[in-house]
């Protein structure tokens, strides 16, 4: 039942103990039916299975009174939120909207919690991917190695879960687990970097190993499968964009080979070649409209092969795979430099930042391609830039957050017009002691609390960093940071002192 799920949910929010998350998730996955487990692993990372309901925060502002006792199962709640995720057309919003106080009515106050969190994308109950996959493996009695190795290849966790967990026997399901191998036309998880903040730290944490220093291009992360003349390419969450993005099919036929995996990015360029706006390029990624398609394309540029003509590469040393994929994808193969010292590397950094990239990704020039992880192989670094902004209002926090204010509204100072400019929301960066201090402190500034959004006088001013600045309709002002996250709240400076919108534009561009 939903209610266990919720109970679950909320007993790992409430506890730091990975080994106490662990324990409950692996408890509560070995008394789930199998038919559920799919659902049950995606629930417990965090997320719904349909990407798209409709819902949002104002959906939610005034829940239903919640139900007396649980009733709700697992498998029809997953089956109302797709059936929201269907509605299209006139009328949809209000059927969406009666689905939706249907089910949270259905629900106890835990299991609301839990459904709020899921819809909203802040159910902060900390149970990683990592985690869970580790519980798969502890209550399938099996090795975590091959519960990982099979995640990784098959890019989902609730179908390594689903198979793992229904066979029966630990034997079984390593057999289970051993049927899953690379295959083209199925995306797996790509490979992730960890950070490092300037380019000197990022080399010289290789030990002096030879390293490879790429270009970290400001696109989408692409996946792109060829076997024959299919081809199908899948974004960095491994959704299948393929109809949408021709041209990057059409340099995908082009390639001199039978059958190939590889992994890049795709971005539009202007007439120069420097990157457009990363906004161009997602949008022009997530539609199929022809007209944006004409007026818009797409370049790809690959960095990396995981398969080359029947033969699986993710094995091999880096330095094998670069020159693999230098032999099959001439013209799209993202800039790099073998770095012999931390000089040379910032440098390439300091060349490709004034083109209009994003930093660098220092390589083990050694390693294998470890799908999936974010592991110490690859590091990027990227030019932090920083705001001082107000904050104009703060939400009340969910999970582990309930009882404290959480997400702050930012808004930069219009030295023209008078008042601030909303620039967007995130919670990212907070310790538990900044928490604490921010809810007593805004409970001094509030001016309006609606029970879930409360406004504040424009007074506390707080330090971002942020990755860029992009164009959006989301907010009067027409510009919305990129990964914005708190640095420290700055006492020493009132709000007459905080940065302008102009400035906000100037780094725009």
């Amino acid at each position: 039942m939903l209610a266990d799920l919720a109970a679950t949910s909320a007993a790992l929010a409430a506890t730091r103990s990975r080994l106490a998350k662990r324990a409950l998730l692996v408890e509560l996955l070995r008394r789930t039916a199998p038919a559920e487990v799919p659902v049950v692993a995606r629930y417990l990372a965090g997320e719904l299975r349909q990407r798209r309901t409709g819902l949002g925060w104002r959906s939610l502002a005034a829940l239903p009174a919640p139900a007396a006792e649980p009733t709700l199962e697992v498998l029809a709640v997953d089956a109302a939120f797709e059936r929201m995720a269907q509605l299209a057309g006139p009328g949809s919003a209000a059927a969406r909207s009666a689905l939706a106080a249907e089910l949270f009515a259905a629900a106890t106050a835990p299991e609301q919690q839990l459904l709020r969190g899921l819809v909203t994308g802040e159910l902060r109950q900390g149970s990683l991917d990592a985690l869970l996959l580790d519980a798969v493996a502890e209550a399938a009695g099996v090795p975590a190695d091959a519960v990982r190795r099979a995640a990784m290849l098959t890019g989902s966790t609730e179908t390594v879960a689903a198979a793992a967990l229904a066979a029966g026997t630990p034997d079984r399901a390593l057999a289970a687990l051993g049927a899953f191998t690379l295959t083209v036309g199925r995306p797996v998880r790509p490979m992730l970097a960890a950070a490092a903040p300037d380019v000197a730290t990022a080399v010289g944490g290789f030990g002096g190993r030879p390293v490879v220093v790429d270009a970290k291009l400001d696109g989408i992360r692409i996946q792109v499968h060829r076997d024959g003349s299919d081809v199908r390419v899948f974004t960095r969450s491994l959704d299948d964009i393929t109809a949408r993005v021709p041209e990057i099919v059409a340099v995908a036929l082009a390639l001199p080979v039978r059958s190939v995996v590889l992994d890049g990015e795709a971005l539009a360029l202007d007439a120069a070649g420097r990157p457009r706006p990363f906004q161009e390029t997602a949008a022009r990624s997530a539609t199929s409209d022809a007209g944006l398609a004409a007026g818009t394309a797409l370049s790809p540029f690959f960095f990396d092969v995981l398969h080359l003509d029947g033969r699986d590469l993710m094995t091999a040393p880096l330095v094998e795979r670069l020159a693999a994929l230098d032999a099959v994808a001439g013209g799209h193969v993202v800039e790099r430099v073998h770095a012999v010292d931390d000089a040379a590397a910032q440098a390439a950094f300091t060349r490709w930042v004034a083109a209009g990239q994003e930093g660098v990704i220092v390589k083990d020039a050694g390693a294998p391609y470890e799908a999936g992880r974010r592991g110490g192989a690859w590091v990027k670094v990227k030019p932090r830039h920083t705001l001082d902004l107000v904050v104009l209002a703060v939400e009340r926090g969910s999970g582990r957050r309930v009882g404290l204010l959480s997400n702050i509204h930012l808004g930069a100072r219009d030295a023209a017009g008078g008042g601030f400019v909303m620039l967007g929301k995130t919670f990212k960066g907070m310790t538990d002691e900044m928490l604490a201090w921010q809810t007593q402190r805004f409970g001094e500034l509030a001016t309006d609390d609606d029970g879930w959004t409360v406004r504040l006088r424009p007074e506390q001013v707080v330090e971002v960093a942020f990755d860029g600045v992009q164009r959006s309709s989301r907010y009067p002002g027409g510009l919305a940071l990129r990964f914005a996250r708190v640095l420290r709240y700055r006492d020493d400076k009132s709000a007459a002192e905080a940065d302008t919108i102009e400035s906000v534009r100037a780094l725009a561009g």
